[in-house]
Formats: structure tokens, sequence, C-alpha cells
């Protein structure tokens, strides 16, 4: 039986840890799964993986929904999650809801969007269509070149309480999971 959003948010109720980690074929779905992972990433990180880029910039949401295909038929059990791509949910919610569809239609349960304020209109238009959406904070890959490269987010009391603050902004637009990358320990830590 898969594992459902559900699932996974009465795991962190109830304090039980919570295995994901990133995949991009069936192969290695099937491996993570029998060693118990939890939920598995089809990561955009797979364009410097795979595709030898110095970003994730260059992967295309065919790309991603090639990968979350090859990962939910590899998978029986796990929680898949799928990340939109750079340029793919950036330009309305509209358009990112038909690049979700084509996601969630190959297998994800769930999409990760990177950013935070300005992406509450659209993880909210999502959620109210039915489309489970992971926020996305901190060290965001897809805005390597506005963040100046790839460094810990958050260092100071004022950027710290900034994400925190855009942390519940997506909480409240819908979002049923968020990650928090590359942020000082003391944060992680924080109740808000």
């Amino acid at each position: 039986m898969r594992i459902t959003l559900t699932t996974l948010q009465k795991m962190a109720q109830e304090g039980n840890r919570i295995a994901m980690l990133t995949c991009y074929d069936a192969s290695f779905a099937a491996v993570l799964e029998e060693a118990g992972v939890d939920s598995l990433l089809i990561g955009d990180s797979l364009g410097n993986v795979l595709q030898g880029h110095e970003s994730t910039l260059p992967v295309t949401l065919r790309d991603m929904v090639y990968h979350t295909e090859c990962v939910a038929r590899g998978s029986k059990r796990a929680f898949v999650v799928a990340d939109m791509p750079f340029g793919s949910f950036q330009v309305s919610p509209q358009e990112t809801l038909r690049n979700a569809a084509q996601l969630m239609s190959v297998g994800a349960q769930m999409v990760k969007i990177e950013g935070g304020r300005p992406m509450v209109e659209t993880i909210e238009f999502l959620t109210d269509r039915g489309i489970p959406v992971c926020g996305h904070l901190g060290l965001t890959p897809q805005s390597v070149h506005q963040l100046g490269g790839y460094r810990v987010q958050g260092k100071g009391e004022s950027e710290g309480q900034r994400l925190l603050k855009e942390a519940k902004q997506l909480e409240q637009a819908g979002a049923g999971m968020i990650v928090l990358e590359a942020i000082p320990a003391a944060l992680a830590q924080c109740d808000g």
C-alpha cells in the first residue's frame, strides 16, 4: 500500500522520523523502497547529477515528467514528490497548474515549488484544485545566480525571521510540506 500525505503528516505529528531521498529512476526507486525510504523526491538536481550541468536551470519539464514516470513505475510504497523545474511555475498559477498536472498524471503525489512569498498565490491556486504542494525555502538552487552561489541562507536574525515568516505563509496557503535547505542549525530547531 502506497504511503500518502496523510500518512506522512501523522508520522510527523507522532514524532516519527521520515526518510526522504532523491531518486531519478525505477531501479533506485525499488532499492530505496526496499531499504525503507518513506518518500522519493525526483529532484531537478538531475541536471547536475545525471546531465552534467553546473546548475539545475537547464532541466526541462519534459525531463522531470520522464524521470517522475520512471520513479513511479519502480516504486510501489513510497510517497512520490516531483520538483517543478525552473520556468515551469513562475509565469502564472494557471500555467503552473497545467505543468503540475503533467507531473501528477505520471505518478507524482505532490509537486515541489521553490520560493517564498511570491509563490503563495500559486500554492493556494494549486491546492484549491487538488494538487498537493511542498514548499522549498532557504537555499533554492533555481535562484543560485540571485543568491550569489550555493550558500547557507537565513544566517542573520532578520533573514532567519523572514524565512520563518515565509514558511508560515506557505503553510497557510496550503503547502503540505516545507523543505528548508541549507539553513543554520539553530533556525531549523526554532518553533517559529
